[in-house]
């Protein structure tokens, strides 16, 4: 077999809709984890320096701060580990469904896979039952365990419905860091709002950021303009805006994985049943 036969077979029988996702499950999580820890640091300078004097009364958003960024390390761990065996279930699956199909002729690892998920012959005589390649049992041995799409799709989809919540949760920072800048414009600009320039102010109590009795909690007019020119602010709107896109690229690519899963599933159960899909 020649490199570019083999490497024709590879392209063929290559999952592209789990590659595709696979790379935007990482590029999404990297995005945002990465980001939206900078942003939380970004965050616990910004209230600690402008918005209240007293540790005692950030003290308890300091300790969610810490926490979501531990839960942050796990989630790009997670992720890592899991988009991965998404990628080796997509392998798996499309290999045996178009084996089914006949779409291309089978490799040493869809071989391993057809005698687990569709199940095919295990070898051609004696010959074939003990000669057996030391690549093809360990894609044997890893078929048995990915074989099951079912359990795949069910996951991916709890999962789904979990980075939901979090893909919402991530607009949170967002429209509080923009109600922030929009203000700072209307007071840069004063002709463009009827109200003074002194009541216009940043109220972090109000978003439950920090408690009632905190003081200052809030920020007004011109000092409030001085803030949201800093670089500080600056980069922290910027870096929540990148973890927001981060999430949404991470839901996109649980979608993509959960209609592939589900599509392989639902071919190989039937096709198992003897029904025509």
């Amino acid at each position: 077999m020649g490199l570019l036969e083999c490497c024709a077979r590879c392209l063929v029988g290559a999952p592209f809709a789990s590659l595709v996702a696979t790379g935007l499950c990482f590029f999404g999580v990297a995005l945002f984890c990465g980001c939206g820890h900078e942003a939380l640091t970004g965050t616990e300078k910004l209230i600690e320096t402008y918005f209240s004097k007293n540790y005692q009364d950030y003290e308890y958003l300091i300790n969610v701060i810490h926490a979501f960024q531990y839960v942050i390390y796990g989630t790009a761990s997670f992720f890592f580990l899991y988009g991965a065996l998404l990628l080796a279930e997509g392998f798996y699956t499309t290999g045996a469904v178009r084996q089914i199909f006949g779409d291309y002729k089978t490799t040493i690892c869809g071989k391993g896979l057809s005698a687990t998920v569709t199940g095919g012959q295990k070898g051609r005589g004696s010959r074939g039952q003990h000669q057996v390649h030391s690549l093809e049992r360990v894609c044997h041995c890893l078929g048995k365990w990915l074989g099951h799409p079912d359990k795949f799709v069910g996951i991916t989809y709890a999962l789904t419905v979990v980075w939901l919540l979090v893909f919402a949760c991530s607009a949170v920072p967002v429209y509080i860091y923009f109600n922030t800048w929009t203000t700072c414009q209307s007071i840069a600009s004063p002709s463009k709002t009827s109200a003074s320039i002194g009541s216009l102010c940043a109220d972090a109590r109000m978003y439950g950021v920090l408690p009632w009795n905190a003081f200052p909690g809030k920020v007004c007019g011109s000092n409030l303009l001085s803030i949201c020119k800093t670089a500080e602010f600056q980069m922290t709107f910027h870096l929540f805006i990148a973890a927001f896109v981060g999430a949404a690229a991470t839901l996109v690519s649980l979608l993509t994985f959960m209609i592939a899963a589900t599509y392989n599933f639902a071919v190989l159960k039937l096709m198992g049943r003897g029904t025509k899909f």
